[in-house]
């Protein structure tokens, strides 16, 4: 048994994370090209490793000629006579292994078998090293600030050095060597020089698996996480529903006292995070998204992916925050393009009325209608406005009626004074003339 060969592979192994396949192959490799640096050529030479006991041979494959005069190239034929001492029962024609013995190679050829392996032994170390942080792409990480290059920073990841570019650097984070961040990984490219990762401290996921690893509902699925909406370094929204109704998805964010949601506020240096219900109602999740402030309507389009949002006046600079921030972050947590107007503002605004959505083109009849099905108060209402349009109409009649029978009276009592008046004086003027005649009569009687 090699012992030191033993001791080399297991070593490797161990500290390095190599297979001993990869470092047997490896050795295979490298004999085999100092074969050929010494020799010139390859074609019948065969190296073997022996994987328990980690001896290693080196051969070629010889083929048996009767005479020594009859050898044309000593790498590839053997005389009989020399055939028959390493293979006794050999015979002309037949195939017989010679041992090769490397240690008689030249500096040359050692130094590239060196060479090779080394080579081999920093592959495979690079492969393990990209195989272990390709599976934590997408995920977080913690690291070790080294130092800046440039206006980058290179964080020690354990295993090897991520790049963090200034692009994916919180604005105003001040960053100093030793500290200990978490970071986002964002790519791992595999390169001649080894695995070339970069990370972040920007990325929304990055809040994502953050609450996974404090809140033990989001990790389980319990509590899921929608959407997320952050401008880094100030202010972040981020949608949460529950699959079991009773759990509260905000509570189990937030945590006792705080204390969940609190410790990523300080691993995120002090950066805002406001927790909102999400909801398959598009009004009731941009009112949700909104919040702190109070909406007094929401008008939204889910085929434009648009909403007019209504709030009284004095939350309109609440809702659209500091710089819009509150309504630009909201607008990204939906997906919905939201113009926001207070209660003043929506009264001449069009499309932020209630009467903009109503059908004009139904009739009064319809209205009355539906209201009678849709509630029993409506009902009620409608058949007192029946009653009393009724009553009034009831005294339109008669008091035409009045003014018809004083019309008439008028113009009876007008048309009856003509012909009275005028009969009362032929009677006077008769009784005169009467008058006068009886008393003609009496003075001539005398």
């Amino acid at each position: 048994m090699n012992t030191d060969l033993k001791e080399a592979i297991l070593t490797l192994e161990k500290e390095k994370n190599i297979s001993s396949d990869a470092l047997f192959e490896a050795i295979e490799n490298a004999l085999m090209t100092a074969c050929k640096s010494h020799f010139g050529r390859t074609e019948n030479i065969k190296v073997k490793v022996d994987r328990d006991s980690f001896d290693f041979s080196c051969y070629a494959e010889k083929t048996v000629v009767e005479l020594p005069e009859d050898v044309m190239d000593s790498l590839e034929d053997i005389s009989l006579e020399d055939a028959v001492k390493i293979v006794p029962t050999a015979k002309v024609g037949d195939t017989v292994c010679v041992d090769i013995d490397s240690r008689g190679f030249g500096r040359i050829a050692t130094q590239i078998a060196k060479n090779v392996i080394m080579q081999k032994i920093r592959e495979e170390e690079r492969s393990v090293i990209y195989d272990y942080y390709i599976k934590k792409q997408r995920d977080i990480i913690t690291g070790i600030v080294q130092r800046y290059i440039g206006k980058n920073v290179s964080v020690n990841l354990g295993k090897a050095d991520g790049m963090l570019n200034e692009k994916e650097q919180v604005p105003g984070e001040e960053l100093m060597p030793l500290d200990r961040i978490k970071v986002f990984v964002l790519e791992v490219r595999s390169t001649n020089r080894g695995p070339r990762i970069l990370v972040s401290r920007t990325h929304p996921d990055l809040v994502r698996r953050l609450f996974e690893q404090e809140v033990a509902e989001v990790k389980d699925g319990v509590i899921e996480i929608m959407s997320i909406a952050r401008e880094p370094g100030s202010r972040t929204k981020i949608a949460v529903r529950s699959n079991d109704p009773n759990v509260d998805p905000i509570g189990a964010c937030v945590g006792s006292n705080g204390v969940r949601v609190n410790n990523i506020v300080e691993e995120l240096k002090g950066e805002k995070i406001d927790i909102v219900v999400w909801d398959e109602n598009p009004g009731n999740f941009i009112q949700n998204a909104l919040s702190p402030a109070n909406v007094v309507a929401v008008f939204a389009d889910p085929e434009e992916k648009t909403a007019k949002v209504v709030v009284p006046d004095y939350q309109l600079s609440l809702a659209i925050g500091k710089e819009g921030q509150n309504a630009r972050l909201a607008a990204r947590l939906t997906g919905y393009k939201i113009d926001i107007k207070s209660e003043t503002q929506a009264k001449d605004a069009p499309g932020f009325r209630y009467d903009d959505y109503i059908d004009q083109d139904d009739s009064d009849e319809e209205e009355y209608e539906g209201e009678y099905y849709e509630d029993e108060q409506a009902d009620e209402a409608y058949g007192d406005e029946a009653a009393a349009s009724e009553d009034v109409a009831a005294e339109d009649v008669i008091e035409d009626g009045a003014e018809e029978a004083a019309e008439s009276e008028e113009s009876e009592s007008g048309s009856a004074d003509g012909p009275a008046s005028e009969s009362a004086e032929e009677a006077e003027e008769k009784e005169s003339e009467e008058e006068s005649e009886e008393e003609e009569i009496t003075v001539e009687e005398e």
